[in-house]
């Protein structure tokens, strides 16, 4: 089949369970959370590395212009003017982004222009969309489309997929989006209508549209939720968690049964509830509904009626087991470890490490991922206007591709996994450095997110600090020693002399 068939015809409802499973399940939840916090966490930062060789530059100078490029992408990332909505900053706009990305298959983000604020000069602007406002147009803008259809044709000759628009070659060519959700209960009286929205621009062709995607299969142009594979699994194992907590509330429960004897008559009629001249005199006339457990109570019974408790904690239930199986399955499919999924490092030293280090890898893979689609075009976009206002000097930006591939080249480094053992890692990193495998910017960068540049030269402002504050030995405690040594030893000199001449 194809991607149409398999993924474009069953994405609504994909989305819609996997979204229920992110939200209503614990483990999916955690997939989410997990994968989010060690991809993006805080949000991830850029340290510009300019090919200084390609330039015709030296290293210092690539070096300070880095810094000021930091210090200038801050003051337009740091706010929330960089949100069209003003609603968060660039780093909160990245966390959006991918936990949009993982519950839906994919996100979208706009560029848009508005006036500088006094405290942002530039205009760029981002607008994050719901993946499903990318559709295919049902007012008439199209042809030959009808509700829940996967293609489409536009009026132009070119296919419309799940609200992309294809050429005859294949490109993307623009990107159908609604001003709201299609088919959302709320704002019904709203009419929905959909703006075609180029996917480059016409003379720089530059991007109009970001779409976080991960493809699988060619001619794929929607993605997948991260949970799809394990929707199943994960329905399951809720259900079958709700089934055994229902189970251990019921037992938990002290239940009694108020026991009959043989005899032909009914309990009712032994206790004598509700039944009006039934009963000898000396024999309490009861309701079993007035007998309640309490503290410290005491109750009499009729003759003839015993009690009998049932103890609910003789059960033997392998649900620990069993629902740990499960998970793993679970992680596999979703290529995160047992332990980093569920925070459960309860295994050797060995083990969790090799647990970290696999999590690591598909963790890298999917922020290497996540800053090619979302956060590089950004900051290249970002550069192009503060080059053209003239905020930064990039001798070249604009003459040829190569020059301004060269001033836009970047690393961009967030939150680390973290250390099972800090000190063996940092030794790992000593002998990494020591090899020539790694820089001290990679390895500062990585296990702490923070400069090596701006750390050494903290370090130096510390250690000027240390030596003005440090109070120096005063001379007169050092002279008098000295004179207390020549004292003593002229005295032993005058004795061994007495001694001779004695």
């Amino acid at each position: 089949m194809s991607p149409k068939t398999d993924i474009d015809m069953n994405l609504s409802t994909l989305r819609n369970r996997a979204f229920d499973m992110s939200i209503n399940t614990p483990i999916g939840a955690a997939a989410i959370n997990t994968s989010s916090s060690y991809v993006v966490g805080a949000g991830l930062t850029v340290h510009p590395r300019p090919k200084f060789k390609i330039l015709g530059i030296d290293a210092q100078t690539a070096r300070e212009w880095s810094q000021k490029t930091v210090e200038e992408f801050k003051l337009w990332a740091s706010t929330v003017d960089c949100d069209v909505c003003r609603r968060n900053n660039f780093f909160d706009l990245q966390h959006i982004a991918y936990v949009s990305y993982l519950a839906d298959g994919d996100a979208f983000a706009l560029f848009k222009r508005k006036k500088p604020t006094p405290r942002n000069p530039y205009t760029l602007r981002l607008q994050l969309l719901e993946s499903n406002r990318v559709s295919n147009p049902l007012d008439g803008t199209v042809v030959g489309v009808f509700p829940h259809s996967v293609e489409a044709r536009a009026k132009n000759g070119n296919k419309i997929i799940s609200g992309v628009e294809i050429n005859d070659d294949g490109e993307i060519a623009a990107y159908y989006i609604s001003n709201r959700v299609p088919n959302d209960v709320l704002g019904a009286d709203e009419i929905t209508k959909w703006v075609r929205v180029k996917a480059f621009g016409n003379l720089a062709e530059l991007p109009n549209v970001l779409q976080v995607c991960r493809d699988q299969r060619p001619d794929q142009f929607r993605g997948v939720p991260l949970l799809a594979p394990v929707i199943e699994t994960l329905k399951q194992t809720s259900r079958y968690t709700n089934a055994e907590l229902s189970s251990a509330i019921v037992k938990s429960f002290f239940s009694l049964f108020f026991v009959q004897p043989e005899s032909n008559k009914t309990l009712d009629e032994m206790l004598g509830a509700g039944i009006e001249g039934q009963g000898k005199q000396d024999e309490p006339v009861v309701d079993v509904n007035e007998y309640n457990l309490g503290s410290g109570t005491l109750s009499a019974l009729p003759k003839g009626v015993d009690v009998k408790a049932v103890d609910g904690g003789k059960s033997q239930s392998s649900f620990g087991v069993f629902t740990q199986e499960l998970i793993k399955q679970i992680g596999a499919g979703l290529n995160i470890p047992y332990e980093v999924l569920m925070k459960s490092f309860t295994a050797s030293y060995s083990a969790s490490r090799a647990a970290l280090l696999q999590a690591e890898k598909e963790f890298e893979q999917s922020r290497e991922c996540f800053i090619r689609d979302f956060c590089q075009p950004v900051f290249e976009m970002w550069l192009i206007e503060a080059v053209a206002s003239g905020r930064i000097e990039a001798p070249g930006f604009f003459d040829d591709p190569l020059i301004r591939a060269a001033w836009s080249n970047a690393e961009w480094y967030g939150t680390s996994i973290g250390q099972l053992d800090p000190v063996k890692e940092v030794q790992g990193a000593q002998l990494r450095i020591a090899l020539g495998l790694s820089t001290h910017e990679k390895e500062a960068a990585e296990m702490t997110g923070t400069d090596f540049a701006e750390n050494i030269e903290k370090l130096l402002e510390e250690q000027k600090m240390m030596e003005e504050l440090q109070p120096e030995p005063t001379e007169t405690t050092t002279e008098g020693n000295e004179t207390d040594e020549d004292g003593d030893m002229e005295e032993e000199e005058d004795v061994q002399q007495r001694t001779d001449n004695g």
